[in-house]
């Protein structure tokens, strides 16, 4: 009788931790249930050369190894076949985990530097955040 008690609290117990689980800001394998996207858009000056371009996708790429926050990070240049572009060629998804984490990369000194690097090849940007949904 006291081992059946004692299996149904350690029953109650395990299905609790799993409801617990269930109910908190994280899924699988410890990944935050939403993340908050930073998308960002470059349109290039008509004279930035295709090496100067290079250097700063590179230097853009190199922002999560200097930017702890920065949880996730991917690019890629336009292949859409609308003609909706407008003229923006690159798209940057940087990903973090909390707005705290998007509020220490802003103003982080990699990122300030970056901007410098970029500011005299820019002719448009456009920033979108969001936070994902399933």
């Amino acid at each position: 009788m006291l081992r059946n008690v004692l299996y149904l609290a350690v029953g109650a117990v395990v299905l609790a931790g799993c409801v617990s689980v269930q109910t908190t800001e994280y899924i699988t394998e410890g990944k935050p249930a939403q993340v908050l996207r930073h998308v960002v858009l470059f349109k290039f000056k008509d004279d930035t050369s295709s090496q100067q371009v290079r250097e700063i996708v590179n230097a853009f790429r190199a922002l999560p190894d200097k930017v702890d926050a920065i949880c996730d990070f991917e690019w890629g240049t336009d292949v859409s076949v609308e003609n909706l572009q407008q003229g923006f060629t690159h798209c940057f998804l940087v990903t973090f985990c909390s707005e705290a984490d998007r509020a220490k990369y802003l103003p982080h000194p990699a990122h300030k530097e970056f901007g410098k690097m970029l500011g005299p090849h820019l002719d448009k940007v456009l920033v979108v955040d969001y936070w994902t949904k399933r």
